[in-house]
């Protein structure tokens, strides 16, 4: 559990170091820019099919691993929530453009620092990996085209990402890698590598997709590989049932909100 809680903040170090504005102009940028680059355009044909402008004014509610979760987008403003109850007590966790508030049996708790950025964090990574690849337009994310390849018959666009320094958080060493299916435009698999906690590799499969009011959520199976492993080998491996899967990771009882 440790070794999930460190990974959720070097995630959220990555991908939310810039203000939800900036991510909403920097997409609107990409969409209108015509002289794209070829992961850019890869990118924005993920992003329409997996929702797309949607994303802006998006309002829904989930539940993972027992908490109920919500999101609600109106272009630069945002507010995500977590519920979940522990001994018999409510804990909610809320985030918006002012920061965090966590209520325990309706009152307000008082964090230090690492619990503020352990629930800061934790909260905003769930939200990204339920909403890719909404997030992927931070301005400090660097988007490079990496060839096409074959997954079970399948054919797929393969895109790397990596962060500047600048604006990257701590941790802008990370890597993701994105294989986007040429048929449909949408993520089956990813994968990264990170540093913290002596580092890993992760590689996902998505399933059970299906879009919920013009927005796509999927779910995925996590499986683990051999600390350095190239992101680009594991597709490989993963067909030959050489890595070791970890957990099952599933988003459920997903719904539209009003405004």
């Amino acid at each position: 559990m440790k070794k999930y809680i460190v990974l959720l903040l070097s995630i959220f170090m990555l991908c939310f170091s810039c203000k939800p504005k900036e991510i909403a102009t920097a997409s609107s940028k990409m969409t209108s820019k015509k002289n794209l680059t070829k992961a850019e355009k890869i990118l924005s044909k993920a992003y329409q099919a997996h929702g797309g402008n949607k994303y802006a004014i998006a309002h829904y509610e989930f539940t993972f691993r027992k908490k109920k979760y919500t999101f609600h987008n109106d272009n630069s403003n945002y507010t995500y929530t977590v519920t979940y109850e522990k001994n018999g007590i409510i804990h909610t966790n809320e985030l918006n453009n002012q920061g965090l508030t966590r209520k325990v049996g309706g009152k307000k708790m008082e964090l230090t620092k690492k619990e503020y950025a352990s629930h800061f964090g934790s909260l905003n990574s769930v939200i990204y990996f339920a909403t890719l690849p909404h997030k992927l337009y931070d301005p400090a994310v660097k988007k490079s085209y990496k060839g096409a390849t074959t997954i079970k018959e399948k054919d797929y666009e393969v895109l790397e990402i990596t962060f500047n320094e600048e604006g990257g958080g701590q941790d802008h060493d990370d890597e993701f890698y994105y294989w986007i299916n040429k048929q449909t435009n949408q993520i089956d698999y990813l994968a990264y590598n990170y540093q913290v906690n002596n580092g890993g590799v992760r590689f996902r499969s998505a399933y059970n997709q299906r879009m919920v009011d013009g927005i796509l959520f999927q779910d995925y199976v996590n499986y683990k590989a051999k600390v350095g492993t190239p992101l680009a080998d594991l597709p490989r491996l993963f067909e030959k049932g050489e890595l070791k899967e970890l957990s099952v990771i599933e988003t459920e009882n997903i719904a539209k909100l009003k405004k």
